[in-house]
């Protein structure tokens, strides 16, 4: 089967459901050679080239939001996290390879504040490029790197496709977990879960979180029309909001399903059509 350079986009919790489109893509046989990844996508990338995305999955989907504010140690008040509580857990998973000793060709992509650029991780520490990558400006505190200061890969790249071009493989494959929203009908089957976590009802944090996902979608559609990949996978906004990690099954779920329909299409010569999102509980 062929070899699939991997893109996978920011998108905070809707991030999860790169799990499910690698999933789908083992399941048919796809040899994933390489992978991109920006904020999100940069760490689910990078425990998958370490070879811990199976148990980091185990463990993310037994946390409730309960688990998820403790784990963050996060301030309504005056909204920081450091991360550390979990990259912790991800050491215990994985240790702190080098990039340049995993078993496939990995990047994370962050943005330097002081020059304005993107900085490719492709050489030193996983965790650390892992950690510069998801550093959400206004929430996550930043990394200070090499007389640079670094914040999420998704203020510049949130979808880095043109990282994955140096792969020696047969297609890339992006995932794009910003897409445009579902149709209105499959907007109303969301619409209980999305006023329940609405940003309105988080304050601050809500309005940044907002902000970023706002401006990543818009970028995004800038980078695939920039680089236009094989196959984009899209994943619509409608699956979750995102800040909600402690939905980590259904979003896992919802990537692959959305994986599943759109790479039949794709192996049939066939255009995916409009995306619309069914409960795999149905």
């Amino acid at each position: 089967m062929a070899r699939v350079s991997l893109v996978l986009g920011a998108g905070g919790a809707r991030g999860y459901a790169h799990i499910g489109v690698i999933a789908e893509l083992e399941a048919r046989g796809y040899e994933i050679v390489g992978i991109a990844g920006s904020s999100m996508g940069a760490v689910v990338g990078g425990l998958y080239a370490a070879g811990g995305l199976a148990e980091y999955r185990r463990w993310v989907e037994t946390l409730s939001w309960v688990d998820v504010v403790r784990l963050l140690d996060l301030s309504f008040r005056n909204v920081s996290v450091r991360g550390d509580k979990v990259f912790a857990r991800i050491r215990d998973l994985i240790g702190d390879p080098d990039i340049e000793s995993l078993p496939i060709g990995y990047t994370a992509i962050a943005t330097d504040l002081r020059s304005s650029k993107e900085v490719w991780f492709r050489h030193g520490s996983l965790l650390a490029a892992m950690r510069a990558s998801i550093a959400i400006p206004g929430i996550v505190t930043p990394v200070s790197w090499n007389q640079r200061l670094l914040v999420d890969g998704g203020v510049l790249n949130p979808l880095p496709i043109v990282a994955a071009v140096a792969q020696q493989a047969d297609l890339i494959i992006a995932v794009d977990v910003n897409a445009q929203r579902l149709s209105l009908a499959r907007q109303l089957q969301f619409q209980e879960v999305q006023d329940e976590q609405s940003p309105t009802r988080l304050g601050r944090i809500g309005v940044l979180l907002s902000t970023v996902e706002v401006m990543q979608s818009a970028l995004t559609k800038y980078k695939i029309a920039g680089y236009s990949p094989d196959l984009v996978v899209r994943v619509p906004k409608d699956i979750g909001g995102f800040h909600e990690f402690h939905r980590a099954g259904e979003l896992i779920d919802a990537g692959q399903e959305m994986a599943r329909r759109q790479l039949d299409a794709f192996e049939q010569g066939e255009e995916p059509g409009e995306i619309e999102f069914v409960s795999v509980d149905q």
